[in-house]
């Protein structure tokens, strides 16, 4: 039986309204972490983990040896290939995620921030690519992974994270009441209605064309590939996620103290409390080694380099996978603070390869060890899981705690 013309455009515009709910309305960061969380434990079962800077490095290695830096600052002599480097890979295809999910919520605007964000993020990326060489990660491998990993040094650098956003919005502030130059915010470069329109066909363009790669990767024979092409697919579903959700570990650490809003805290905290105890069922049942990711420089690297690191992402205005999808969606600001956070790690990591400040060691005990540091994993520690996961859920009970009561009574503000 025909549809009537009224039946047809009802029936078009629940289509509408629910693609409005899923690609344009803001998801909840909640929803948003548990998601990562999930795409974070499906990679874990692939013998795979979650980081974000080593595949930065990898492309600050790349431009120090385009410029001829490289053996200055000690960049091996054979680089791996951007697209073959499995945390290389996996920021090229978060960053891909994000442009997809911006083009089908029609959210993708190049934007031109003011002069002088510029050099607050060429300061912030440098910052943070210094704290990341420190802390053997960024917010992602310093501290969202080793927590899931169940390393004391994931909080060591939660706490120098916390330390570093105080002081970052200190400096900020003052910058605000002394510097006035280059404030001024260029035009907003609007794309026009039919560009907009046509947004959501590119979206899907760029959403088949993640399949086909993946496909075409998974299939190929290659053992290499097709671990890659699991990458592929993680990396874009990150992306995707992060934006919908705008899940931001920056915000996460700067907001409680700058407005009191703690709602991506909160979200933060959610996540690793699904995520802890979920890892720990696959480091029990042996699916994959712990160690893999975590940094061999607690506590000293993890908290000086959180400090750093955390000055960094506040004049960045993201944390290093916050800036990643933050530049899918066409900040300018966040494309120079990743340059030179890239830059800065690659350039660090081969001068304090140098003074043997993080050279590696394997322990009596085999573990790895720096000078500024060791991989510690607590079930090793305190011999078994019990006080490994109750030290973790007394971390985030007294996180939530003193978020919530910072939402209630500001005292933790420092604007």
């Amino acid at each position: 039986m025909a549809l009537s013309s009224d039946s047809r455009r009802s029936w078009l515009a629940g289509f509408k309204t629910d693609y409005e709910s899923i690609f344009v309305e803001d998801w909840s960061p909640y929803f948003g972490a548990v998601l990562l969380v999930l795409v974070i434990i499906g990679l874990m079962i692939s013998g795979l983990f979650w980081g974000v800077f080593g595949g930065l490095k990898l492309w600050g290695d790349w431009f120090n040896t385009a410029i001829g830096l490289g053996p200055l600052v000690g960049v091996p002599e054979h680089l791996e290939t951007p697209l073959l480097h499995r945390l290389s890979l996996m920021n090229i295809t978060l960053v891909i995620g994000a442009f997809c999910s911006a083009l089908l919520s029609r959210k993708f605007l190049i934007s031109r921030p003011p002069k002088l964000e510029y050099i607050w993020a060429a300061l912030g990326g440098s910052f943070m690519g210094l704290g990341a060489t420190l802390a053997g990660g960024c917010t992602t491998g310093g501290f969202f992974t080793p927590v899931m990993h169940s390393s004391p040094a994931g909080w060591a650098m939660w706490a120098g994270l916390l330390l570093g956003a105080v002081v970052g919005l200190k400096l900020l502030l003052w910058t605000l009441d002394h510097i006035t130059w280059g404030m001024t915010p260029p035009a907003v470069l609007k794309p026009s209605p039919g560009m907009l329109s046509v947004y959501p066909l590119l979206g899907l363009a760029v959403f088949v064309g993640i399949l086909v790669w993946s496909a075409q990767w998974y299939t190929s024979g290659n053992e290499k590939l097709t671990v890659r092409a699991i990458i592929i697919l993680a990396g874009f579903a990150m992306g995707f996620i992060m934006h919908r959700a705008r899940l931001c570990f920056a915000r996460a650490f700067r907001e409680p103290f700058m407005t009191a809003e703690g709602e991506m805290t909160k979200a933060v905290i959610l996540g690793l409390a699904i995520g802890v105890p979920l890892a720990a069922l696959l480091f029990q049942a042996k699916v994959i080694d712990p160690y893999i990711a975590i940094p061999a420089v607690f506590w000293i690297g993890s908290l000086s380099g959180g400090v750093l690191f955390g000055i960094g992402m506040i004049f960045a205005g993201g944390c290093a996978s916050g800036s990643l999808w933050r530049m899918g969606e066409g900040h300018l600001k966040l494309w120079v603070a990743g340059f030179f956070f890239a830059w800065m790690g690659s350039t660090a990591n081969g001068l304090l390869n140098k003074t043997g400040l993080l050279t590696k060691e394997v322990t009596l005990e085999e573990y790895e060890a720096t000078k500024l540091g060791y991989q510690a994993y607590l079930p090793a520690m305190l011999d078994g899981w019990g006080w490994s996961l109750l030290i973790a859920a007394i971390f985030l009970v007294v996180w939530y705690a003193l978020v919530r009561y910072n939402e209630s009574t500001e005292k933790f503000t420092v604007l």
